[in-house]
């Protein structure tokens, strides 16, 4: 199991002069931009021109003579001599940059990869109708292996290797979530792995005994019985560490990939198409007394549903805006642009 980084905060506290020297290249700056020769070991084209530009303090570069283009990351991926557009070789060089500029990897980050995380001790917290004890949302005693991050269902939908490494994404070829896309699922509250939802990723398999998500099932251990209900978690709430001045709620996973990706970081899912209680008191608990929080569910009747749950348990703590799509659009089908015009409106 590769160890988890994050890559946004990662780029974040990167030093794009320090990375330009790392690999040879001495920045040469008129005020935050460098100008010089294309140093990446694929150049094609002119090396005796200077078509090669870095904004040091937006982290982004560009060479207008082989047309590469991309962040801090993508660059020192290339500089690597390795796949931009592979989710190992971009874990791998973050973790090199995180080691060299930021310091070691968390030892509970390097623990996770090596050993097994212990069994959860049961502690009952409610009781069955059999008086058996109930464990809900226990962490999970493994971690699923030999997940395919490159599968074609993840790329044609548009998501990058950053975005699929970000949330530990990968297809599943064996188990209860053969077929599926596996999604890691972690408690909001202490951000510990409780379990996998699995999307289908063929469409013609769908039906009544094949959904389209398949969410953690009930399991029993020595007379324990260990239960998932999502409704007291919200998906992506793990990463939001402390209360933000405005926070996206969206229906389902991908809008929450698609989000992030688009540069949105503090978004949220219900997983579904209404908001419980308990998610309410979270989401509640994510957002400055003065924030604001943003309902974009789909646009169609289970997406209003979702609208009017999220506005009603809401709406008297914080205040809610909703975010009207267009007839059967969800968050996917809109730009970087647009979802941007329609948070700032």
């Amino acid at each position: 199991m590769q160890t988890w980084i994050d890559f946004k905060e990662l780029r974040q506290r990167l030093s794009f002069e320090a990375v330009l020297r790392h690999f040879g290249v001495e920045p040469r700056l008129k005020g935050k931009q460098h100008h010089g020769f294309c140093p990446l070991p694929n150049h094609q084209g002119k090396r005796n021109s200077a078509s090669f530009s870095a904004n040091v303090e937006r982290g982004i570069f560009q060479c207008f003579g082989c047309g590469a283009k991309g962040n801090i990351l993508d660059f020192a991926v290339l500089m690597s001599g390795k796949d931009p557009t592979s989710t190992a070789d971009v874990h791998s060089v973050a973790v090199e940059l995180h080691e060299r500029f930021v310091g070691p990897m968390p030892n509970e980050a390097r623990g996770r990869a090596k050993t097994r995380p212990s069994p959860p001790p049961a502690q009952p917290s409610e009781p069955t109708a059999d008086n058996r004890p109930r464990v809900i949302n226990a962490p999970l005693d493994f971690e699923l292996k030999s997940l395919d991050a490159a599968h074609p269902y993840l790329r044609e939908r548009g998501f990058t290797s950053e975005t699929i490494a970000h949330f530990g994404l990968g297809y599943c070829s064996r188990g209860m979530l053969k077929g599926r896309i596996a999604i890691p699922l972690h408690n909001t509250t202490d951000g510990k792995l409780i379990g996998y939802a699995g999307r289908l990723v063929n469409e013609s398999e769908v039906s009544e005994d094949e959904p389209k998500y398949r969410l953690p099932p009930k399991r029993e251990r020595k007379g324990v019985l260990f239960e998932f209900q999502k409704t007291r978690l919200v998906y992506n709430g793990n990463r939001i560490r402390k209360p933000v001045d405005d926070l996206v709620v969206v229906e389902g996973f991908p809008s929450v990939w698609w989000l992030w990706q688009c540069g949105i970081e503090n978004v949220v899912a219900v997983m579904g198409a209404s908001c419980a209680e308990r998610q309410a008191e979270l989401i509640v608990g994510m957002v400055t007394p003065s924030g604001r929080v943003w309902a974009m569910p789909d646009g169609n009747a289970a997406g209003e549903r979702c609208a009017e749950s999220i506005i009603r348990l809401i709406s008297p703590h914080r205040f809610v805006r909703w975010i009207k799509l267009d007839a059967d659009k969800q968050p996917t089908d809109l730009s970087p642009e647009s979802l941007r015009a329609l948070l700032t409106r």
